[in-house]
């Protein structure tokens, strides 16, 4: 019953203020945003909502902490092999890294008592159909409906780091608690090629079939096309091949670590799928 909806790209930092006085929190999670659309959308729901939610923080006599979820799509692309710490000068490689970079300059500049956790490749319960691990799943599901013995696919060569939804949630629970400020990352601290993330799925789903891998595809060199002929890579967020996280500040700062296996996170993913209709 306490629910309200305010949409954060378009509504009045007055009127959520207002809101904040009556229920007077103590500490305010956001967790608003969009991974998809151009980049006036990106903009609007990853950068103009931060502004509106800490304007209206600031406006306001709750006093609350902020929570801000980040995403490690702000650093941008990284050295294969290395791991990316809190102090890595961010370089987005996409529009959406821009507008979530854009967000957690807001905070750290709006003097609230607030901590933004990056937050690297989440996975797990409520991953969505249209995300990489999640269409590799739809993929396994139609192809074992079908009775296909071959799944064909590409750009199994990127890695990441991929932390569990759960450990996620714990890690906002930590950071709400904590007096931490500035940026944590949230991660395992270990890359995993997709390839193998792959293969683990396959088992975990029962598909006994072959996993064939093509060769990524490539955009063609031509007028206008500014990209070389370089890799599409199935991770669209602009950080290339490689990204592993340095988690010692989450370790140290929020008393945190991950939990949850990549397995048990890609048992739930397929689970998921399988009821899906």
């Amino acid at each position: 019953d306490a629910d309200v909806r305010f949409d954060l790209s378009t509504g009045s930092p007055g009127a959520l203020t207002r809101f904040l006085d009556a229920v007077h929190p103590g500490v305010v999670i956001n967790c608003a945003g969009t991974t998809r659309g151009g980049a006036r959308e990106l903009t609007r729901h990853n950068t103009v909502s931060v502004a509106t939610v800490c304007e209206s923080l600031r406006r306001s006599g709750c006093g609350a902490r902020l929570v801000q979820i980040g995403c490690a799509a702000e650093y941008g692309p990284s050295q294969p092999g290395s791991s990316t710490a809190e102090d890595a000068v961010p370089r987005p490689g996409g529009p959406y890294g821009v507008s979530k970079l854009a967000g957690t300059e807001l905070v750290l500049g709006s003097d609230l008592d607030a901590v933004v956790l990056r937050v690297f490749s989440p996975v797990g319960p409520g991953t969505p159909a249209g995300s990489p691990l999640g269409r590799l799943a739809e993929a396994m599901r139609r192809a074992m409906q079908t009775g296909e013995t071959e799944l064909k696919l590409s750009g199994l060569g990127v890695q990441r780091d991929f932390v569990d939804v759960r450990d996620v949630a714990r890690a906002v629970h930590a950071a709400s608690l904590s007096a931490a400020q500035g940026v944590v990352n949230i991660g395992t601290g270990r890359a995993v090629r997709l390839r193998d993330a792959a293969a683990v799925l396959a088992r975990v789903a029962g598909f006994t079939g072959t996993l064939h891998e093509m060769d990524a595809p490539t955009l063609r060199g031509g007028p206008g096309d500014h990209h070389g002929g370089a890799p599409v890579y199935p991770y669209p967020d602009g950080c290339g091949s490689w990204q592993q996280a340095d988690v010692r500040t989450a370790r140290d700062r929020l008393g945190w670590r991950p939990r949850t296996a990549l397995e048990e996170s890609l048992a739930d993913i397929w689970m998921e799928a399988a009821c899906r209709i």
